[in-house]
């Protein structure tokens, strides 16, 4: 199972890393805070001082079609937000 899904790259957390050094991460639903942070010091070398993660609810959606009510919802996910030690960064775009 991997921990860490993908980064969040919103303009919200673009900003949040250039002035604050914290970085957003979609992660596992059964991670802790613990597994959060060893993940992301083995993935990128860096030092966590501080992880707050935040459980997002499901969206519920409603559908009126030519067969009737259809009822859905996304699926459940956590986010983290990961504060760096000063001076050290990530860099997201590397890879691409």
């Amino acid at each position: 199972m991997s921990i860490l899904i993908k980064p969040i790259i919103t303009e919200k957390a673009t900003a949040d890393s250039e002035l604050n050094n914290r970085y957003s991460f979609e992660v596992s639903t059964k991670a802790n805070k613990i597994e959060i942070k060893e993940a992301v010091e083995a993935a990128y070398g860096v030092s966590v001082e501080k992880v707050r993660t935040i459980n997002v609810r499901p969206d519920r959606r409603t559908r009126y079609t030519k067969t009737g009510i259809q009822h859905g919802k996304t699926n459940a996910v956590k986010k983290a937000i990961v504060q760096l030690a000063e001076g050290e960064t990530i860099d997201l775009y590397a890879n691409i």
